[in-house]
């Protein structure tokens, strides 16, 4: 059985939180929330276990976290330990038993998506993990093609939603009209003289026939590349194979 305090003591040491009381009605019902826009990502709560549709009419602690995906919710209040959350029934809210039906680390699994959900815009583009990019370039206006020459780093102007440890994959447009290097973001948001600069490091080149546009097309569904874009599964695995 997983205890308040040992759920207190994750929340405080990961995301510096400490739970407060704010229901006058529920004064023993601890509310974790963000520090910056106030939104809740946890609640403890007592409930008769009849109410529940458990056996018996003694309490049990359970918690109520927010998940990202309504489908997710409904296979989860099917499995042992879980319900549609008790009182929050709104916006994919689910109640968790802290009766040791589902482990900590599970629970502690769920409080992150939780966190992450609520979070605010800010917080939720600094918590993403790395991502894959397909960004083009024009070679009217910059050789691109012989950017690495005799060297495995470049400055460039990124977009605004690269970050460090993301994974860039150079197009250059016509006429070579292909994909030709992999890249990792080791740096970002270097002062220059007009903007920002991030730093991309070479991590493998490719010969502008593997990854040109026609065969994006019709391998891999890429029509278009006029602005910085995802990397879709299949392709991603065929770059990296």
């Amino acid at each position: 059985m997983i205890q308040r305090e040992e759920i207190f003591a994750y929340v405080k040491e990961r995301y510096g939180v400490t739970p407060d009381y704010p229901l006058p009605n529920a004064p023993t019902f601890p509310v974790m929330r963000h520090a910056d826009n106030r939104k809740w990502f946890a609640l403890i709560m007592d409930v008769q276990r009849e109410k529940l549709g458990l056996p018996g009419s003694d309490r049990v602690d359970i918690i109520n976290v927010k998940l990202s995906d309504p489908l997710l919710v409904d296979v989860l209040a099917q499995q042992p330990g879980y319900r549609y959350g008790y009182h929050i029934s709104r916006g994919c809210w689910i109640s968790i038993l802290l009766d040791g039906t589902v482990p900590p680390e599970e629970i502690f699994k769920w409080i992150d998506e939780s966190y992450l959900v609520t979070a605010s815009k800010y917080k939720k583009k600094a918590a993403r993990p790395p991502k894959e990019w397909i960004i083009p370039t024009n070679p009217k206006y910059y050789d691109v093609t012989h950017a690495f020459d005799g060297t495995d780093e470049v400055l460039w102007t990124p977009s605004p939603n690269v970050r460090i440890g993301d994974t860039v994959y150079l197009y250059v447009a016509a006429p070579v009209s292909a994909i030709v290097f992999q890249c990792a973001v080791v740096d970002a948001n270097l002062p220059d003289d007009y903007e920002n600069r991030a730093k991309l490091k070479l991590l493998r080149r490719y010969p502008p026939e593997k990854f040109q546009f026609s065969v994006l097309k019709e391998d891999y569904g890429v029509f278009a590349v006029r602005g910085p874009r995802g990397v879709p599964h299949r392709l991603s695995a065929a770059l990296n194979r």
